[in-house]
């Protein structure tokens, strides 16, 4: 299902946080969403999801206005996790997944063996089912996250949105989440932060920086030392991937920042030495 963002703008109290933002994710690519802090990628997708309306600007699945579609079948389409899931009640992990049915059933219905069969997958397909009868508020912060993309697959929709999905996760288990999200069939749309994960997970990567998209395209042709220094404030070499020729990068101790707002020193004298460059120049061939 593709994914299209049209002229989108939210402004909250006088303050404009995203601006005429457009953006495309074809029917299944990842799209990764990256930027500093506060660049309103978070804002973007809450719009997304509709936990946000926006002052402006349209999103549409497969060309359908979302705000036109009722609450179900917007649930049927698409599936979000957002960055701070909130479970209050302490339902067991099995309660927790079996809400992504919730929009395939009618109002009074139980659920149905088919409804079991798909969330016992989607526990596993995540590497959750040994948990199923704990109690959700019992896990650590990676298993939280591991039942909440469950819950996610388990809606079955053809759209996923997730905002910072690797969060709590261990190196392996951010490597194992981000495969799986990617082989779903899906269309994704996700904000990270790791970008050596997001050059080797995501399809096309926006970025996104003071509300605004300041580069998009895929991950070897956007994350240029130039805009690493530019619009993350650091100093990269740019290196290929050995297996899989993926871009990845390697940061120097020293922020862009860093060196420009103080000079280094000389180990042998003390005295000030010239400060590097702000970008390394050598391109990636």
């Amino acid at each position: 299902m593709r994914v299209d963002v049209e002229d989108l703008s939210v402004e909250i109290g006088g303050a404009r946080l995203v601006a005429d933002i457009t953006l495309r994710a074809a029917d299944g690519q990842v799209v990764g969403l990256v930027g500093p802090n506060g660049s309103g990628k978070s804002t973007l997708l809450r719009c997304v999801y509709r936990a946000l309306r926006p002052s402006a600007g349209t999103v549409r699945l497969d060309g359908d206005d979302l705000s036109g579609l009722s609450a179900r079948e917007g649930a049927r389409r698409l599936a979000a996790l957002p960055q701070e899931a909130v479970t209050e009640f302490d339902f067991t992990v099995a309660e927790v997944v079996a809400m992504g049915r919730l929009p395939h059933q009618r109002s009074v219905a139980r659920a149905t063996a088919e409804d079991r069969r798909v969330c016992a997958e989607a526990l596993e397909r995540v590497g959750a089912d040994r948990l199923a009868d704990r109690g959700f508020l019992t896990l650590s912060g990676g298993e939280k996250q591991r039942v909440l993309i469950a819950r996610a697959l388990a809606q079955q929709p053809k759209v996923l949105v997730l905002d910072e999905p690797t969060n709590h996760l261990d190196i392996a288990q951010q490597l194992e989440v981000l495969a799986l999200v990617g082989d779903s069939g899906t269309t994704v749309l996700t904000a990270l932060h790791d970008l050596n994960l997001a050059a080797l997970h995501c399809d096309l990567l926006y970025v996104v920086a003071g509300g605004r998209i300041v580069a998009d395209g895929p991950p070897h042709e956007v994350l240029t030392q130039e805009l690493l220094a530019d619009v993350f404030g650091v100093r990269a070499h740019r290196v290929r991937h050995p297996e899989t020729g993926a871009v990845q990068l390697l940061f120097d101790r020293l922020t862009t920042r860093a060196v420009v707002d103080r000079p280094t020193k000389c180990p042998a004298s003390g005295s000030a030495a010239p400060a590097p460059s702000a970008s390394v120049t050598t391109p990636l061939p």
